[in-house]
């Protein structure tokens, strides 16, 4: 029996042998292939959702009131006025005089007159407020309309230039003369020329006053001497922005037009 059991033995020893042997190949093709009995990767976490960026509104009024388009690109008066001061003065101070004063109106008959006519009925009454608004309004709006790209020098030859003579003597006459009223405007205001009484005038107003509020004449152009017109490009310097207004900025096709 003894014998029996050891010969059962030695034959399972060796069936279990055989076994083994018969596995190596394919446990060799598979370390050959790269195969892993190690646990499946965790896959990757899916990427967050990006954050959606906020576009802020546009600020425009909401009122009777509405911002006039700039009648050329931002950057065409550089570098007389940079792309920079424009953004600022036309996008944020004007547009902010007309968002007020929409709101300002909101509900009254103001609402439902023009622009001219808020000034001309509120200059030198209690409504200080919607004066200074609407005028500062119509100034903005004048103002960017008696600039144009590659304006400046002298008035063309014509009734204007003929006006120009009459009153200042000359182009140079005239060019003291406006900026002597520009940069002796104490504070903020505005440089104008005007026609009254069929005679050409230099005159300046201080804060938001102009000439049709006022009566001082018919506006021919006008030159905005209030700090944030020029203090991003002159600094302090106020003589040098008037005179490369004057120089390279003018319109002059505007104030011929005005002067009919």
């Amino acid at each position: 029996m003894s014998s029996a059991f050891s010969r059962r033995a030695v034959l399972t020893q060796a069936a279990t042998a055989a076994a083994a042997l018969a596995a190596l190949p394919a446990l060799a093709a598979d370390k050959k292939q790269g195969t892993s009995i190690s646990p499946a990767a965790t896959p990757p976490a899916a990427p967050a959702p990006a954050t959606p960026v906020a576009t802020p509104a546009a600020s425009v009024a909401t009122g009777p009131f509405t911002l006039p388009a700039l009648p050329y690109a931002d950057t065409d008066l550089a570098p007389t006025i940079s792309q920079s001061t424009i953004g600022f003065h036309y996008g944020k101070h004007h547009q902010g005089y007309v968002n007020k004063l929409s709101e300002l109106v909101a509900g009254k008959d103001w609402a439902s007159k023009s622009l001219d006519d808020v000034v001309k009925g509120s200059y030198g009454t209690e409504n200080t407020e919607i004066y200074n608004n609407s005028a500062q309004i119509w100034n903005h709006t004048f103002y960017w309309n008696s600039m144009k790209k590659a304006g400046g020098g002298a008035a063309p030859a014509g009734k204007l230039a003929d006006a120009i003579k009459a009153a200042f003597g000359d182009h140079d006459g005239f060019k003291k003369e406006f900026t002597a009223a520009a940069t002796g405007q104490f504070g903020s205001g505005w440089a104008w020329l005007v026609v009254k009484e069929g005679k050409l005038a230099v005159v300046k107003t201080a804060n938001a006053d102009n000439p049709i509020g006022t009566g001082a004449g018919t506006p021919l152009l006008v030159c905005d001497v209030w700090e944030h017109a020029y203090y991003l490009d002159y600094q302090n310097r106020r003589n040098e922005y008037v005179s490369a207004w004057l120089d390279k900025a003018v319109n002059w096709d505007f104030a011929a037009k005005n002067l009919g």
